[in-house]
């Protein structure tokens, strides 16, 4: 059952650091930020990606923030 809770408490620690830098990322237009938002939501994507349901589709969510990332990068390299 321990491993049950520490496996639980990453996975909240994973989605809470996700969302605090998206967050961020959006508000900064910071790639990195972006970026960490992309790698830290990654174990929670693998969760859903194996799902027969609707919920699958929120294992294509690191690809959008991947692609939001690229898309600050090349906005900070311009300007």
């Amino acid at each position: 059952m321990a491993d049950l809770n520490t496996t639980l408490f990453l996975w909240q620690l994973s989605f809470f650091i996700s969302g605090v830098t998206l967050i961020v990322g959006i508000f900064k237009k910071s790639w990195v930020f972006m970026l960490i938002s992309t790698i830290s939501f990654l174990p929670i994507a693998f969760y859903f990606w194996g799902a027969v349901n609707v919920f699958k589709y929120i294992g294509l969510t690191p690809i959008f923030l991947f692609i939001v990332a690229i898309l600050f990068w090349f906005l900070k390299r311009k300007g």
